[in-house]
């Protein structure tokens, strides 16, 4: 028997998916798979088999190290693996140990902008079949279960904001190189503040244009294609889909959009507030409401004529979103650059509360009509691990479903009304974080445990650095 078969790893679906792949790379016209699991920052690493290679693993997993896992953003390991329980109590991962990724067949992509390459996602087992901890995609599966056990489906749709520039240095010498490496050069694609004018999309319609087309080239749900405020700032948005489907499909968008964009001259980035003249932050607005399974209709509705604008259970869950944001920032906001956005007046949210229909909240309710009925969170940036992000807003919502809890009045001037703050630093949201007992509890205290220790190697490198505004200051003056 396989690995899957003898552990058991898909379902019905599954298993037809693998067929159907099987079938496929039978075919030849596939030459390589890029077997790839996203890691606790949402950032895509795995390994690329041939053909015949990639048919012989779809069942048996792809053996990877185990420090994957392990690393912050400059790909730096943050525990001590050669160490006696490698400072994370897993005896299985000490030493660089391999672990497994298996595929989920029900992802696997051709991508459109690689010739003959397919592409599917994978999840980390362990070699007695048992899921890692750390998996985040296992997290979220998680989080989607407990809520289907209380009869309902989680829905979300994206608003995602992104910079592109054109790149004109891409500064590989060899003194480039370290952890990491120095950034491209780049300039504008637009000037900006010409929020949605037509005569800015139609400066920047041929980049819109190859992204629009290879990102629907992998079926993802994409409505609307829109030049943002700032300089080189676009906005795509996607359809909603239910359970993992569009924390798939936000990791599947940006490997596109940052590979097609670099293969074509340019440099697409998702940092939050890149350090540039005129900038303006990207957020990333995550759209959510709960299907009822019983009777397929939105359990956000409100009933005619309620003087809510949700119904009794969407005004709970936000209530749980609004009890648990401060410490479901650190997953929603999960780098030291994503807090500059944060600050009043900037369409971006800097305390605790809720609108109706108001982009200053942190969350805005929207009730035009029933099936659309549902909540923004505005409090994302886009460098978010989507499986993170999405299991925040479900274990938060749970929580408010279960003790009826109390969102309040509604803001409607958020910069204005008196609320908690929103973290102010990433250091902040991970106390705020490790302090929340429904999310420790949801998440697990061992997973708590070992993110923070992640962010804070990030947070402790960032410490020791001299900063532009450290040597303008005082490098002159004393």
């Amino acid at each position: 028997m396989s690995f899957v078969a003898r552990h058991g790893l898909w379902n019905d679906e599954q298993r037809a998916a693998a067929r159907e792949v099987a079938a496929t790379l039978r075919a030849g016209a596939i030459e390589v798979v890029r077997f790839v699991f996203p890691d606790q920052h949402g950032v895509t690493r795995g390994k690329t088999l041939v053909a015949a290679e990639a048919l012989a693993m779809l069942e048996e997993g792809v053996s990877v190290t185990s420090t994957l896992l392990l690393k912050d953003t400059a790909h730096r390991t943050a525990y001590p693996i050669f160490s006696a329980g490698s400072g994370h109590g897993i005896p299985e991962m000490q030493g660089a140990a391999d672990i497994l990724i298996v595929p989920d067949p029900s992802t696997f992509r051709v991508l459109p902008w690689a010739p003959a390459s397919g592409w599917v996602l994978c999840d980390p087992y362990f070699q007695d079949g048992r899921p890692l901890p750390f998996g985040t995609r296992h997290i979220l599966a998680r989080a989607v279960d407990a809520l289907k056990q209380r009869g309902y489906g989680f829905l979300a749709g994206l608003e995602v904001e992104f910079h592109v520039f054109r790149t004109t240095e891409p500064r590989m010498a060899l003194a480039d190189a370290g952890q990491p490496g120095t950034p491209p050069a780049v300039e504008l694609l637009s000037h900006g503040y010409q929020y949605l004018t037509e005569l800015r999309y139609d400066l920047v319609e041929p980049v819109i244009e190859m992204l629009r087309k290879n990102v629907q080239a992998l079926g993802l749900p994409l409505r609307s294609l829109e030049v943002e405020y700032g300089p080189s700032q676009f906005e795509f948005t996607f359809g909603p889909q239910a359970g993992l489907a569009n924390a798939d499909a936000m990791i599947l968008f940006r490997n596109a959009v940052k590979q097609v964009c670099r293969r074509a001259g340019y440099h697409a980035t998702f940092m939050c507030r890149p350090a540039m003249p005129n900038v303006f932050s990207s957020g990333w607005h995550l759209h959510q409401s709960l299907i009822d399974l019983a009777s397929g209709a939105n359990a956000f509705a409100a009933a005619p004529g309620a003087l809510a604008p949700l119904s009794e259970v969407g005004m709970h869950w936000l209530g749980g979103l609004i009890a648990h944001a401060r410490g479901a920032t650190a997953l929603s906001t999960p780098t030291i650059n994503g807090y500059r956005r944060f600050r009043p007046n900037s369409l971006a949210p800097d305390r605790v509360l809720w609108g109706s229909d108001n982009r200053a909240a942190m969350l805005r309710v929207m009730s035009k009509g029933a099936a659309a009925s549902r909540i923004e969170n505005r409090v994302g940036e886009p460098a978010a691990n989507p499986y993170l992000y999405f299991a925040s807003q479900i274990l938060s919502g749970i929580d408010g479903l279960e003790r009826r809890l109390d969102a309040g009045p509604s803001a409607d001037a958020p910069y204005e009304t008196a609320a908690p703050a929103l973290p102010r630093s990433l250091r902040e949201a991970l106390t705020a974080l490790r302090e929340d007992v429904c999310l420790r509890a949801g998440l697990g205290d061992d997973f708590v445990d070992y993110f923070c220790r992640i962010k804070e190697a990030e947070l402790a490198r960032f410490d020791l650095e001299v900063t532009d505004w450290e040597q303008r200051e005082y490098f002159e003056m004393f």
